[in-house]
Formats: structure tokens, sequence, C-alpha cells
């Protein structure tokens, strides 16, 4: 295959899903335990799993930080999947603000991901990166449907309020949290990150992942 015919790279920005993946404080971890095994009698090994959609890379919807506002199954699609910005504010903690992404701003696409971190955690610290409020409504005067970031959450661990949740609140944001951007260069990608069609539920998990543009 001549390199002009080599398919588009992909980069992964989720992480592994395991027991001891990091979690909010009070959030139930992922476990896994087996129904069925393949065996005499049995075509099939059979799991069940049980989780906060919180853990991993996931989508919060609405719910999770409006009473009755849409559960993650009945959010619009649209957001999740298009073209994306990855912008780096390495150290930028406490929060991201304006000044960390002014640089990156002209020609924003509608989905921007912010890397925070040099390496994503792999245990609970919760003394992340988040958000400034006035981060996320720059963010929408621009055009901006949905923001991602490398942390927990776009609020601080001890926040009582969640401002910037409420933020995408007001503004109809979707948002994006723990995704792993270690290794990808800021620049311009398509964002593929399609939540599950959960009932009910106020998160779910996503296979987050960014496709190079031709």
């Amino acid at each position: 295959m001549s390199p002009s015919r080599l398919p588009p790279r992909l980069w992964d920005i989720s992480p592994t899903i395991a027991p001891d993946s990091p979690r909010f404080p009070g959030d139930e971890p992922y476990t896994l335990r087996w129904t069925a095994r393949l065996g005499p009698g049995c075509p099939v090994n059979l799991s069940a799993i049980s989780l906060s959609p919180h853990v991993g890379a996931h989508a919060d919807a609405p719910l999770h930080y409006a009473n009755g506002a849409p559960a993650i199954a009945d959010v619009a699609l649209a957001p999740y999947l298009g073209p994306c910005r990855v912008i780096h504010a390495l150290g930028a903690a406490p929060q991201v603000t304006v000044e960390h992404l002014r640089h990156a701003e002209p020609g924003l696409p509608p989905r921007v991901l912010v890397r925070c971190c040099e390496r994503a955690a792999t245990a609970w610290d919760p003394a992340f990166a988040a958000y400034a409020p006035e981060t996320v409504e720059w963010l929408a005067a621009r055009g901006v449907v949905l923001i991602g970031i490398d942390t927990p959450s776009v609020d601080p661990a001890d926040s009582k309020s969640l401002d910037s949740h409420q933020q995408l609140h007001r503004l109809d944001l979707r948002v994006l949290e723990n995704l792993v951007l270690d290794d990808v260069p800021e620049g311009d990608y398509e964002l593929i990150a399609l939540p599950l069609k959960l009932h009910g539920a106020c998160a779910s998990p996503v296979r987050a992942i960014l496709r190079e543009l031709p």
C-alpha cells in the first residue's frame, strides 16, 4: 500500500476500565463476575459487570447535574462525533482559564479537548485541574458544543456548587471526562466518542477515539 493510501491514524483516548481505576470516593468501582463458563454443557463464557458510569472515559448526561434534565439515552449524538481540537494546557491546575486556550482560538471547531496532565492519573488524586466556569462560557460563545478534559471532572473535587457543570447545563454543552491525551499532539482531529443508550442513567462510559484528518 502506498503512503497516500494508508488508513488514517487513530488515537485511543480512553483508559482501560479495571477494578483499580481511579474514581471519585463513593463511586462504585468496576467489578466483573462470570455467570457461565465454557465447558461441558456450556458453549460460552458469559460475564456480568457493575460500575459507576463515571469510571473511565465517560459522557455526563445533563441529568447528572440538573433534576428533570435529559438522561444519557435521551441526548443527541451529534456533539460526540465530528471535528475536534486538542489544546495543551499542561500545568493548568487548579483551573483551565481562557488564557490557557487563547493561543489555539483561531478557527475553533465545535469540539475542544484540553490536555492538562503530562501523564493520565493511575490513582485517585483530588488535586486535579478543572475548567474555570468563565472558560466554559468563552468556548460556548465561539460555537463549541462539547468540551473534554483528561481529569476526572470539569469541576474541582471539593466543589459543592459545580459551577462549570452548571454552565454546561445553562449553555446546553456536552462534556467528556477522564480522557487520556498523553500522546496526542496539539491540533485538529475527528472525535468519535458515542455514549451508550442507557435508560435513565446520569452518564455513560465511552470508547473515545481521535482520527487523523485527511
